[in-house]
C-alpha cells in the first residue's frame, strides 16, 4: 500500500466532502475467492491500531458486586448482576446501542448471557474472550479499557466485504494512514491466501463515496 497514493486519496476525500462535523475514515477491503459458507474461510478477529481512532469509545462493564467499585472508576457504564433483572428490553437496547464494547466478569457469564444475550448477541457485542473482554474478579480494568480504545473488530462472515473504522478528521493524517496500513496488513495476514484474496481496497469518509486505492 503506497503512502503517497493513500495520502492523496484521503486529502481528496476531505476536499470533496466537507461537513460541519468531524467525519470518520473507513477502510473497505473487497474480498475474492473465498467460500464464506466454510467456517475456515470466514474472517473474524480483533486487532489493535497503534494510534487512537480519533474519538473516545464508550465501554460498559457487566460485573458482580465485588467488582463494582473498581469498574466504576474506569468504565463509562457499570451494570451489576443484581440490576440485571430490573432492566427491561428497552433499557437493555439503549445500553447496547450506546456502547462499543462490553466487558463481563467471568464467573457470572451465564447470568450475563441469560439477561443480555438476546440483545448483545445479534449486535455482535457479547463480551468476547478474543478481545480480552471476559475477566476474572480481580483483574485490573484500567489497562483493558485503554487497550479497547484501540481495538477494532474485523469481520467477513456473510458478505465478502470488510468495512472498518480507521480514524477521523480530528487526527493527524499520518496517524490515520498508519491505522489504515496496520488494519490492511492484519486483514491480509488473516486471509487464507493473503493478498490473493483481496479484490479491491477503498477508503471513504462518513458522508462520501468510496475511493479506490488498490
Amino acid at each position: 500500500m503506497d503512502d503517497k497514493q493513500l495520502k492523496e486519496a484521503l486529502e481528496g476525500l476531505q476536499k470533496a466532502s466537507q461537513r460541519k462535523f468531524k467525519q470518520s475514515f473507513d477502510l473497505i477491503v473487497a474480498l475474492k475467492e473465498l467460500n464464506l459458507k466454510k467456517p475456515e474461510e470466514q474472517v473474524e478477529f480483533f486487532t489493535q491500531v497503534h494510534k487512537t481512532l480519533g474519538k473516545k469509545r464508550k465501554m460498559c462493564a457487566l460485573v458482580g458486586p465485588e467488582m463494582a467499585d473498581d469498574a466504576k472508576k474506569v468504565f463509562d457504564t457499570v451494570v451489576t448482576s443484581d440490576q440485571f433483572a430490573k432492566l427491561d428490553m428497552k433499557a437493555m437496547k439503549k445500553i447496547a446501542s450506546e456502547h462499543e464494547f462490553f466487558v463481563g466478569q467471568a464467573n457470572i457469564m451465564p447470568k450475563i448471557a441469560a439477561s443480555f444475550g438476546k440483545v448483545l448477541g445479534p449486535r455482535g457485542k457479547m463480551p468476547n474472550p478474543k478481545a480480552g473482554c471476559i475477566v476474572p474478579p480481580k483483574a485490573p480494568l484500567g489497562p483493558l479499557y485503554e487497550k479497547l480504545q484501540k481495538t477494532v473488530k474485523i469481520s467477513a462472515k456473510k458478505s465478502p466485504n470488510i468495512q472498518v473504522l480507521a480514524g477521523n478528521e480530528s487526527m493527524d493524517m499520518a496517524d490515520v494512514i498508519d491505522n489504515i496500513k496496520t488494519l490492511y496488513d492484519q486483514v491480509v495476514h488473516h486471509l487464507p491466501r493473503e493478498k490473493n484474496n483481496v479484490k479491491h481496497v477503498f477508503v471513504k469518509l462518513t458522508m462520501s463515496k468510496p475511493v479506490k486505492i488498490q
